[in-house]
This record gives C-alpha cells, structure tokens and sequence, in this order.
C-alpha cells in the first residue's frame, strides 16, 4: 500500500476535502475513547471548523486548548484515540490539523482502521483486528497535515495514535459514504441528497459566506453560517446556483428548502432542476428539466413543495436555483430510489 504526504505549504486544499467528512460530529462521528485526554476533551478532535486560540483562557487543568490533548508522558508508550465514523464508507484522505498547537503538538502520528458490525461488548480496544492504514508520519505544529490513503477497504472506525503526547485540533476523514442499497426497499422514502446517504454538493458559482456541504447535512442548522449563502449580487436577473449529486438515482416525491436563520439575506424565490448523468461533470449539460418551478421563498421558515414537484422519473443530480442571492440553511429532495 503507498501513502503520500502533501509536503509543500497548503495555500489550496488537496481536491479529497470536497469529499465528505465521514467522522464529523455533525455527522453523527464519535471520539469513544483517548488514553489521556487530561489537558483537552477528545470529543473536540471532530467538531466543526479549525480549533481556535483564546490567550487568556485557562481551566483548572491548564491552558484551554481547542483540540484533544493529553498530559506530558513519563511513561513508555504513545497515547491513542478511537473514532467511531458517521456512516461506513471508503478513505480517500485524512487531515491532523495542529492547528494552535505549537509547543506542545505530536512530532508524528498513524492511523488504524477495522469493519465493525457491532461495539457491543468491546471494553478493550487494543485487542480489535486494526489494520494500519497509515504507517507513522511526520506532523507540522500549528498546521494542517494532509495525508492521502489508498485503501480500498470499507471501515467504521478508526484509531488515531499520536507519539508520544501532545494536542491535536481536529480530525478529518474524508471519503465516501457506503450504503448498503441492496437492503433499502423500492417503496422506502428517503432524503436522496443527504450526506449521510451519500449525496455530495459538487459545484456552484458562489459560496461566499458559507460553504455549499451545509445544505445537505443532518438537523437543521445552528446558526446563519451553518447553511450555504453567496455574496450579495447587484446584477440585474441574477441566479445563484447549486450542484448536488443524488446518493442514488431515484424519483422524487417532495422537497424541502429551509431558510432557517437567513432573515435579511434569504433569496426572493427558487427554483429546481434535474438531470440524469453517469458522471459529476454535469455543470455544462444542457439536458436540466424543471422538478420544481421557480417558487416564492420567505425568511426563516421551512417551505415544503408536493404537488409542485413535476414527475420527471428517476434522476441522478439537482441543481438549486436561488433569485437573486442569499442564503439557504438546508435542502431536503425525498424520494423513492430507483433499481
């Protein structure tokens, strides 16, 4: 198995942080265990955005650090956490972000990962069949640590070891989400675009104030900028717009756009279209059909659309149209997949 490390300084992010972060909290990822978490929680390895840095912030422990961190080891051995993934799926890359830990970061790091059907019972992580998928690898203070890994293997969790102490901001995981599709009924109505089923913003022409991945997370969002919002457009006609890949091909029934928290910024109206493709390079295809005619939208509120919906039979990608700008909190396209 060959690993590479992104070596140079990371001005653009490697092109697997647009896949979905499989051990986000937001997700539904859990941190189940760290040997020592003494100085700094292990579940803040997963939360989102980078860690932050506040100077004068101190608990009775220590400095406050927005990271996992363990005490300074004066024992053999190395200090380890096990994440527990979102959803199962397929490794691409990772990034162990230092950031804000400089005096006090790990000089190197590797990852282990296994298939688990069930934890149930397990009360001794050490003794699970972990399979290294990342051999020890250098680690930069204060930086993000990008490491791609080729495995083609399906896992559920994940075991970060970092040697032989230190702090850790966050822990990224990025891949693509497995379901078992074999086991979803025809006649089973579900969100096709949401991440934890596989769907995937690709594209749009403006993200801004927030980032288009928002619109299809879980819940509804916690704040403005936990949804996707462009910048404001003086353009006349303007269209903002939005690309999301299907977690299946299916047809849909109904659809949600919620505007939750947008109340001075929410766009005028929307509109949605699909498409029918066996690739992602979809922004330029000119075969877009209307599944739902332009509507009205108003601020802060949950619009949902049935009988607007036009039946246009299974499909594998939408696009949102928003007139003239603003910003969406989440989009919901239920639906039924097709086999």
């Amino acid at each position: 198995m060959a690993f590479a490390k992104v070596t140079e300084i990371i001005k653009e992010s490697p092109a697997f942080t647009q896949l979905t972060d499989l051990a986000a909290e937001r997700l539904g990822g859990k941190v189940l265990y760290a040997t020592d978490d003494f100085f700094a929680e292990k579940e803040n390895l997963i939360m989102p955005t980078r860690g932050i840095f506040i100077h004068d912030k101190y608990t009775d422990r220590g400095k406050w650090m927005d990271g996992w961190e363990s005490r300074r080891k004066r024992t053999p051995g190395h200090d380890w956490a096990v994440i527990q993934l979102a959803t199962s799926g397929k490794i691409t890359g990772f990034d162990i972000d230092t950031n804000f830990f400089l005096g006090n970061h790990p000089p190197h790091a590797s990852i282990e990962a296994v298939n688990l059907e069930s934890t149930d019972g397990i009360t001794d992580w050490e003794n699970v069949a972990w399979k290294e998928i990342l051999p020890k690898s250098h680690l930069d203070a204060g930086s993000q640590n990008f490491y791609e890994c080729e495995s083609n293997e399906i896992y559920t969790h994940l075991r970060l070891h970092i040697y032989p102490d230190g702090g850790v901001a966050r822990f990224r995981v990025y891949g693509e989400v497995f379901k078992n599709w074999d086991a979803v009924s025809v006649t089973e109505e579900l969100d096709l675009a949401a991440a934890i089923n596989g769907g995937q913003a690709i594209a749009c022409n403006d993200m801004f104030f927030s980032a288009m991945s928002n619109l299809i997370m879980p819940n509804r969002g916690v704040n403005m900028g936990d949804g996707w919002e462009t910048k404001r457009n003086r353009t006349p006609n303007n269209r903002d717009w939005v690309i999301l890949k299907l977690a299946h091909k299916g047809m849909v029934d109904r659809i949600i756009v919620d505007t939750c928290h947008f109340k001075g910024n929410y766009p005028d109206s929307c509109s949605i279209e699909a498409c029918v493709s066996d690739n992602d390079d979809v922004v330029n295809n000119t075969d877009w059909k209307t599944l739902l005619p332009q509507q009205k939208l108003s601020a802060d509120h949950i619009h949902e659309f049935g009988s607007e919906v036009n039946a246009l039979g299974a499909i594998t990608h939408i696009r949102l149209n928003i007139f003239p700008d603003g910003g969406v909190s989440r989009l919901r396209i239920f639906g039924k997949i097709s086999k």
